[in-house]
């Protein structure tokens, strides 16, 4: 069988041969390469040995080397073999720097306004050629699982315990207090004031049960949710046409928004735990690690801004 006969031939065999075939001589051939005249003379030894036949007619003197019939039908092929191999190389290597290779991310509203677009838009000016693809929910939990069922590269999630999941923590994200803009006022917003007047919130995803149950542990009152949306701009909106008051993480708010006010609360609900996570074990590639690097960066102006002053610095300076 031909399989047999080419069982041991390696790929420094089909190099020795495409260099003397295309030198026409073995001295030549080993300076192309950078070896010994022996050690090239050796490697078309070895490949003869493995096909049982040679590949080279040797008529001695000053005269080139002539492939034989089975050499030339073996260069053949040994040219497709080392092309392919060149171009396999040269993805490797792009690969390697983070230049290609798909990168699959999941993200949630709040980041993928405030966040994301810095991210992206920097890997996109370093690795044009990375194939990028998000994936947004507003349920915490359900980033966890796609990582560990390997449907994300990366994604970025709320608390940092999970099975099976390794999270760095980027920054907290506390929870504030958005009215209507005439009720802006100096220090913070006594989170009792909110009985009695109207809500605008979420959904009841994660988030909004966050806030909720963070409400109830220090406000002696029932609440009055009036509106629930699943859209951190429709919140906003709503609350400045008056319809009534928002508790939002400060992430889904633009705190440089004039038109309505942002307040710490007080008492304040404890803050979300923003992270990025990875299945635990798992080798991340190249473009996933430089966007974790990036996340990092964008994100450290978060990890000291906790009022509004300060977060408003951060979100321009990411």
């Amino acid at each position: 069988m031909v399989m047999s006969r080419l069982r041991d031939v390696e790929i420094k065999h089909l190099v020795a041969l495409r260099a003397v075939a295309e030198e026409g001589t073995f001295g030549r051939a080993a300076t192309r390469l950078g070896y010994t005249q022996s050690a090239v003379s050796q490697q078309i030894a070895g490949l003869e040995r493995a096909l049982g036949a040679p590949v080279f007619d040797r008529p001695g003197g000053p005269r080139p080397v002539e492939l034989t019939p089975l050499g030339s039908l073996l260069l053949e092929h040994a040219n497709d073999v080392l092309g392919r191999l060149d171009a396999a190389g040269a993805a490797v290597e792009r690969f390697v720097r983070g230049e290609t290779g798909p990168l699959v991310v999941g993200t949630f509203q709040s980041v993928t306004t405030s966040i994301l677009p810095t991210i992206v838009g920097r890997l996109r000016e370093e690795s044009p050629d990375v194939d990028i693809r998000l994936r947004e929910s507003n349920d915490k939990e359900a980033f966890p699982g796609a990582l560990v069922r390997g449907e994300l590269d990366l994604a970025f999630t709320l608390d940092d315990d999970w099975p099976g999941v390794e999270t760095e923590v980027l920054f907290e994200d506390p929870f504030v207090v958005v009215t209507p803009r005439s009720d802006l006022r100096a220090g913070c917003f006594p989170v009792q004031d909110l009985v009695g007047r109207g809500l605008v919130g979420y959904q009841l995803t994660s988030c909004q049960r966050e806030i909720e149950e963070g409400l109830r542990r220090v406000v002696d009152g029932d609440l009055d949710w009036v509106f629930r949306t699943d859209d951190n701009l429709a919140v906003v909106a709503l609350v400045r046409s008056g319809l009534g008051a928002a508790v939002v993480p400060r992430l889904a708010v633009d705190v440089d928004d004039d038109s309505v006010a942002i307040h710490d609360p007080e008492p304040p609900i404890p803050p979300r735990r923003v992270g990025l996570s990875w299945k635990a074990g798992r080798t991340l590639s190249p473009v996933a690690l430089r966007f974790a690097e990036i996340a990092r960066e964008a994100c450290r102006p978060l990890q000291l801004s906790g009022t509004r002053a300060g977060a408003a610095a951060a979100v321009t300076t990411a």
